[in-house]
């Protein structure tokens, strides 16, 4: 992995928010669960004090936890500011203002920080990145992968997302997929479709479902993939 401390920009978000982003039921939190790219978000933390285990992978676990907190320090201001630069493009209910985002989002990665040296060790969380992921065929029943694939369509082509895809579908019985935006756009990704198409040739069901959260506006459905 090539990836430089200084191109990371952290940007974690809370267990409910997971809960809401991926639809995720009672049922669900008790299966093997995989959070894909999942950076300093806190679902993982929150799933360990809860006894359900999750794995999580992105490359910015190679770095160390003090490295991270670095990182959001130089990036938290930045990040808020773009919000509130921009923020007719946004629903604010639940989150009702960029600093309070702001909050959120820190109190979030804040929980990532405290249990990510743990976690590392207990191998809760992997640095891996898409589309290669170190893990055996059919090793989780669900794999959740947010603000990643679809949110970056000009950076990350195609054939990237066809692979990403490719991988999580072989490594999960179910992949849930959110949003379905491109974060510069705000737009429905122009990979949308292909990915449909491509998934229903492999026989693949596939669905788009609505969900009970809209940060971005626009923003509240995910892609839900399962194997015949």
């Amino acid at each position: 992995m090539g990836l430089r401390l200084e191109k990371v920009v952290p940007w974690g978000r809370s267990f409910d928010e997971y809960r809401r982003m991926f639809a995720l039921s009672d049922d669900d939190l008790d299966r093997r669960i995989l959070d894909c790219a999942g950076g300093p978000a806190a679902f993982n933390a929150a799933m360990n004090r809860r006894g359900t285990p999750i794995v999580s992978c992105d490359p910015v676990y190679q770095f160390s936890a003090a490295e991270i907190a670095r990182r959001i320090d130089e990036t938290y201001p930045v990040i808020v500011r773009g919000v509130a630069e921009d923020r007719d493009r946004y629903v604010w209910g639940d989150i009702h203002s960029p600093e309070h985002l702001g909050e959120v989002r820190l109190a979030a990665m804040q929980q990532f920080l405290a249990d990510f040296e743990q976690g590392l060790r207990e191998r809760r969380y992997i640095a891996a990145e898409l589309p290669n992921l170190p893990f055996n065929p059919g090793q989780f029943d669900l794999a959740l992968c947010s603000h990643f694939l679809f949110s970056y369509s000009v950076p990350l082509s195609w054939d990237f997302h066809r692979a990403a895809i490719a991988q999580l579908c072989e490594i999960a019985r179910e992949v849930r997929l959110f949003p379905l935006l491109d974060n510069h756009s705000g737009q429905t990704s122009i990979h949308l479709d292909p990915a449909i198409a491509y998934l229903q040739d492999g026989g693949y069901h596939v669905e788009i479902c609505p969900v009970n959260y809209q940060f971005q506006q626009g923003g509240d459905r995910m892609l839900r993939i399962t194997h015949p």
